[in-house]
């Protein structure tokens, strides 16, 4: 694993551009950077990164079969006792799941250690998809890397299989939602769109503050065309406190990701891992705060909300004092502690591995860089590639 220094494109906003990629800047910022790249082996990928990702998959799944047979655990991840039966209805009937993204901190010295799982709503997925694939291409094309150089990336073909599964033998029809006055996630849901048409689904798009409810006890566009089929991209445990949210079981909707993502998109599910699999070389110790054995920390750890997005109010604790801090919203259904797994510094800079999984197969990897060791909503994404 290297960070490297390749030339970036001389068109690159244009070209980025080209692909609907209009978020390469925000705020103006730079936010996707390919004045850096990042260069694995093949082996990395394939036995630090791909392996423990689907390794890690097969552990998540057998903890959602535990925490539905444990109301304890149900209790203790913040999940509103209302949508128990959604949660469970939704696992037994065997609703599929899009995708994930587990963050993991690796240098190429040691085993990936699991940071989070975003089971529910991970964006970056059109940057990892399709943004470093063109840049790839290009870079090659132009003489800024090697030829013959690939990229751990078939996200974009398995995500059209993946919709074509979801289709059959279900409606043809399907919904797509985001709230309004995100770049980001409009831009996420955009590429969606496309890959669920590619799939042969007519792709429909509504706000969310838009939809509403029928008579019928059905979810409708702002049209108020029936909802049969919805991809949201908004958290579970916002949508299960929201005023429709009694609603949700009754709607004869099938959602996208499906109810029980929503058991493993706390990271309530950190000590849950720990205590199945303890002393697991791609996991870290982890205990909800109020556990006594917080204590075996010791004075390094990372506080992190059960729910929170992009860093938000997580802490980085450091010989007992605070490293590094980011505020937010989030806190309310409690915290866990986390044993520090530091992210390499390349001369300041700090990047987290994202490697995503389509219908729980592992199949790309996409990059967040921070010039601190707390990846923000901020943070820059950059290109990857395997030398050849």
């Amino acid at each position: 694993m290297q960070r490297l220094r390749p030339s970036p494109r001389k068109n690159w906003q244009a070209e980025a551009e080209r692909l609907g990629f209009a978020y390469h800047t925000l705020d103006g910022e730079t936010y996707w950077d390919e004045s850096v790249a990042y260069a694995f082996s093949l082996k990395e990928i394939e036995e630090d990164i791909e392996a423990p990702t689907s390794e890690i998959e097969g552990l998540c799944f057998a903890f959602v079969e535990r925490a539905l047979k444990d109301e304890a655990i149900l209790r203790r991840l913040a999940i509103p006792e209302p949508q128990w039966s959604l949660i469970r209805d939704s696992w037994q009937r065997g609703d599929r799941n899009l995708y994930g993204r587990l963050d993991l901190a690796y240098d190429g010295k040691g085993p990936a250690k699991l940071l989070e799982y975003n089971a529910d709503t991970p964006t970056s997925l059109f940057e990892a998809a399709v943004v470093q694939w063109d840049w790839l291409e290009q870079a090659m094309a132009q003489g800024l890397i090697s030829r013959g150089c690939d990229q751990f990336n078939s996200l974009h073909e398995r995500l059209i299989a993946a919709f074509g599964q979801l289709r059959s033998p279900k409606p043809e029809r399907m919904h797509f939602t985001c709230v309004q006055g995100s770049v980001e996630d409009k831009g996420t849901v955009d590429y969606l769109m496309d890959c669920a048409g590619q799939a042969g689904i007519d792709a429909r798009f509504t706000f969310i503050e838009e939809m509403g409810l029928l008579a019928d006890g059905r979810f409708c566009d702002g049209a108020s065309l029936p909802i049969e089929m919805l991809f949201k991209l908004y958290p579970w445990e916002w949508l299960f406190r929201e005023q429709y949210a009694s609603a949700l079981a009754g709607s004869r909707c099938q959602f996208v990701e499906p109810p029980w993502k929503a058991l493993v998109s706390s990271k309530g599910l950190l000590p849950y891992l720990w205590e199945m699999a303890p002393g697991h070389p791609n996991l870290l110790p982890a205990y909800f705060e109020d556990d006594p054995r917080c204590a075996e920390l010791g004075a390094n750890h990372v506080r992190k909300p059960l729910y929170s997005r992009e860093g938000a109010n997580v802490t980085l604790i450091e010989g007992g004092t605070v490293r590094d801090s980011d505020d937010g919203p989030y806190g309310a259904e409690g915290f866990i502690l986390q044993a520090t797994a530091m992210l390499p510094n390349f001369d300041g800079n700090y990047p987290v591995l994202g490697s995503w999984l389509v219908a729980s197969q592992p199949c790309g990897l996409g990059i967040r860089e921070d010039t601190t060791p707390i990846t923000k909503n901020t943070s820059r994404f950059v290109p990857h590639f395997i030398e050849p």
